[in-house]
């Protein structure tokens, strides 16, 4: 079939690349210039079963209302009134009841996509900074620790190796680590990589492959008319050029928070929302910065905080949660903490050319990722991953490729 994908982040690159695999012919949209342009860009660079726990809990519906007025929180909401905004609070709030299965869910999601990354980056020989060393969970005192160990059950339960460590071992895992700790939890089994590099290898990838990139290129309308999927977009300056057309046999949406426009125009109803995340890449610029940052990835539950080394020079930071809209403004107070938190773990490891970013995360109210066919015949969506789409868009393009194969198999 020939297949329109709206989108090349990591979602609409993998999932292009399953297509491909399937013999069908791709074409790609991105508004941008290049692949992998908004949040594909600079994430935590996790790729972290360890980290499927779901946010739908009473205890994060606590902790937020404690971070409502604290401009440095690690949970932050713009209390601007939105229609958008709060009918999602009202979904994420009916959807606690089903965090121990949503959870079990992403956690086997997870270690399925983990298997199809692997498998891609060895078939396409592609450089990412990938490192298999594990990624190590810290606590600094017991209450926070007792609640990680049922966390941890339920992981374990859903299919996940890993296992509680001490402070000697936190230490043995990651030396640079500075710091007072309880506890902690370790899964060897996980990853970490540049999300932007993958997904900008694997479209050339893709590319020589024959797939079109149709770049520059802003999607007005998505329609289903006459048996086809017809798409409207525009070349160069969206509000002066020229209205070009292209009809395909199915088109899927991988569009992120961008998704909601999409679907409102079809009748479907995909609540992304925009959750803004921030993050800082510390440039490693001489020999002792390089040995006094960390190997091994870190996740530092109380703060929210994500870590990375990405190659020999640079290491990555990441974190925060904010609610603000469409809004990507680089906001000095919320990089502030990601800069001090790392002076203050690595003391020896310097931050003085730091660059700083902003990414909306794509995220549905039940922080599920939708995969599923349009109520308008031929359009499919693969979005909403959260904070999770470097983790699970290689298994979703699966999942959403095993979607178009069957509606074809039903129409034939």
């Amino acid at each position: 079939m020939n297949i329109g994908i709206i989108g090349s982040g990591v979602t609409g690159i993998t999932t292009a690349d399953a297509l491909l695999c399937r013999g069908h012919s791709v074409t790609v949209f991105e508004r941008h210039p290049y692949a992998a342009m908004e949040t594909s860009f600079a994430n935590g660079g996790q790729l972290s079963a360890s980290n499927a726990e779901v946010w739908n809990s009473w205890s994060t519906v606590a902790k937020g209302l404690k971070w409502m007025f604290r401009q440095d929180a690690p949970l932050l909401m713009n209390m601007k009134p939105s229609w958008h905004k709060y009918s999602w609070l009202g979904e994420f709030m009916a959807a606690i009841p089903n965090y121990r299965n949503n959870t079990a869910k992403t956690v086997k999601l997870a270690l399925a996509a983990r298997q199809h990354l692997f498998d891609i980056a060895e078939r396409e020989n592609l450089e990412f900074n990938l490192e298999k060393k594990g990624i190590l969970h810290f606590y600094r005192d017991e209450k926070s620790f007792r609640v990680a160990e049922t966390v941890n059950k339920l992981l374990n339960e859903s299919g996940l190796e890993r296992h509680a460590v001490t402070p000697d071992e936190i230490k043995a895992i990651e030396p640079t680590l500075h710091g007072t700790f309880f506890g902690g939890f370790y899964t060897p089994s996980d990853a970490t990589g540049d999300i932007h590099k993958f997904s900008v290898g694997l479209a050339a990838a893709c590319q020589r492959r024959e797939a079109t990139f149709l770049t520059q290129a802003s999607v007005s309308n998505v329609k289903n008319r006459g048996g086809k999927v017809h798409v409207q977009f525009t070349r160069g300056d969206a509000d002066s050029g020229k209205i070009e057309e292209q009809s395909f046999d199915r088109v899927i949406v991988c569009a992120g928070v961008a998704s909601r426009r999409f679907a409102a125009m079809n009748g479907d109803h995909i609540n992304v929302y925009p959750v803004k995340g921030y993050s800082i890449t510390v440039h490693l610029d001489d020999e002792i910065s390089q040995t006094a940052s960390p190997r091994v990835s870190l996740l530092d539950d109380a703060a929210k905080i994500v870590t990375s080394r990405l190659g020999v020079d640079r290491f990555r930071v990441a974190g925060t949660a904010e609610f603000n809209g469409a809004n990507l403004d680089i906001r000095a107070e919320r990089i502030k903490p990601l800069i001090e938190w790392s002076r203050r773990l690595f003391p020896d490891m310097s931050t003085r050319r730091t660059v700083p970013w902003a990414g909306l995360r794509p995220m549905m109210p039940n922080m599920m990722p939708t995969v599923k066919e349009s109520r308008a015949p031929g359009i499919f969506y693969n979005t909403g991953h959260g904070h999770l789409g470097w983790t699970l868009s290689a298994v979703t393009a699966q999942l959403v490729a095993d979607a178009i194969d069957s509606s074809e198999a039903r129409r034939s």
